[in-house]
């Protein structure tokens, strides 16, 4: 059994300032309009498998179609020369007003390019397009080593943090 860290992160609509984002040549960070199911499956498992991502993995496809179709929810996928190379998930929580980042990440292959920087950045600058109070995640010790520091280098501030007993 592993004590893990868990970080609850926020940063406020109040707090934000938006900042270019500079593409490198050839990538683009295109919205799923299809809410196709598979896509998030692939990038469940893939990135998934370096960071104990697993709750999911005995989802099936009928589990995964209700959960990509769900009005509120978006998946944003990071393409090379139309090649997969990150993505994420996010769910607008209208009740609270508030958008949760539910899950992010670059495939392996891609990672150490400062990738993870610019995902990062267009979540927040596409979540805040809807004038939400705040966006959420959270990230965990077992995530990638620079998880933590990303959201924090974007302004993201911890509200919560705990200890739990986990699984390996």
């Amino acid at each position: 059994m592993l004590k893990v860290k868990r970080h609850f992160l926020e940063i406020k609509l109040n707090e934000y300032k938006e900042k270019e984002l500079n593409l490198p040549r050839s990538f683009e960070i295109v919205l799923d309009n299809k809410k196709d199911f598979n896509i998030n499956k692939f990038f469940y498992k893939k990135v998934g498998a370096d960071h104990y991502w697993r709750d999911r993995l005995v989802w099936s496809d009928k589990e995964w179609e209700k959960y990509v179709s769900n009005v509120n929810f978006e998946t944003w996928v990071m393409k090379k020369n139309n090649k997969f190379v990150g993505f994420y998930e996010k769910e607008f929580h209208p009740s609270m007003k508030e958008v949760e980042l539910i899950n992010m990440g670059i495939l392996k292959e891609y990672r150490g390019k400062k990738l993870g920087s610019l995902l990062l950045s267009h979540s927040i600058k596409k979540t805040f397009v809807i004038k939400p109070l705040r966006m959420w995640v959270h990230t965990c010790s077992l995530d990638h080593k620079y998880a933590l520091q990303n959201y924090k280098s974007k302004g993201f501030k911890a509200f919560k943090e705990e200890v739990i007993n986990f699984v390996a």
